[in-house]
């Protein structure tokens, strides 16, 4: 057994170093800029013609967040390839399984996200609202200079738990032939047959970096919250 794991654990690392974590990274980050975008757009003020961008917004969010993220996965890179369109997409859209998978984890995270920050947003009081008002500010610059930075203490926590869950989710990544970690301990199971051994031994690396990250995340919050009053 011992053989196994140290003749196993080079190749895993390097899937989590090469695919792992950088398409959880990538995706976590671009997730988050639409996620944003996406709470600000519904809590916008403006009505007219931008309720139809906050109906495809919500309408974004609603079908994200009520299907499996293994079918997302599967419709974007097995799926879209059947949407052929005479003229504009005679061979559907294909993409690289790295690039499929990117895609599909930024926008089931932006989805997530895209709640965690309206509710962080419209968590702090209207008084931090209309004491900028007081003082001239525009809503805009007072969204940008007060509100948010609080909304990023209020919104850190469920955050930093977002992109855990999405670097274990990347195993899901193994369906669509991305040679991540899980998919590589797959590979070495279906060779020595030792699918005990080997699924164990992932789940440890995953739990060890899980680990990393929910440490970085108590110091991250206790750095947000260093100029608080402590409640007595």
């Amino acid at each position: 057994m011992w053989h196994i794991i140290t003749s196993s654990t080079p190749e895993i690392l390097a899937a989590g170093i090469k695919y792992t974590l950088p398409i959880a990274i990538i995706s976590f980050v671009l997730g988050l800029i639409i996620a944003l975008l996406t709470a600000l757009a519904r809590l916008s003020q403006r009505g007219g013609a931008f309720n139809i961008v906050k109906w495809i917004c919500g309408f974004y969010i609603w079908l994200f967040r009520s299907t499996p993220l293994l079918v997302q996965l599967f419709i974007v890179y097995f799926g879209l390839p059947y949407l052929k369109i005479k003229g504009i997409l005679p061979k559907g859209i294909q993409m690289d399984p790295v690039v499929a998978g990117i895609l599909t984890f930024t926008l089931n995270t932006g989805a997530y996200c895209s709640e965690t920050i309206r509710g962080a947003i419209q968590s702090i009081p209207n008084g931090q609202w209309e004491a900028a008002a007081s003082i001239g500010m525009k809503r805009s610059m007072a969204l940008r200079r007060i509100i948010i930075p609080q909304a990023v203490r209020v919104s850190l926590p469920p955050l930093a738990n977002s992109f855990i869950s999405l670097v274990k989710d990347t195993s899901l990544a193994a369906s669509i032939t991305i040679v991540e970690m899980f998919e590589v301990s797959q590979q070495i199971a279906a060779a020595n047959y030792q699918p005990l051994v080997m699924y164990t031994l992932v789940a440890a690396y995953y739990a060890i970096v899980c680990t990393l990250l929910a440490w970085l995340q108590s110091y991250l919050e206790k750095r947000s919250s260093r100029y608080l009053t402590p409640v007595k």
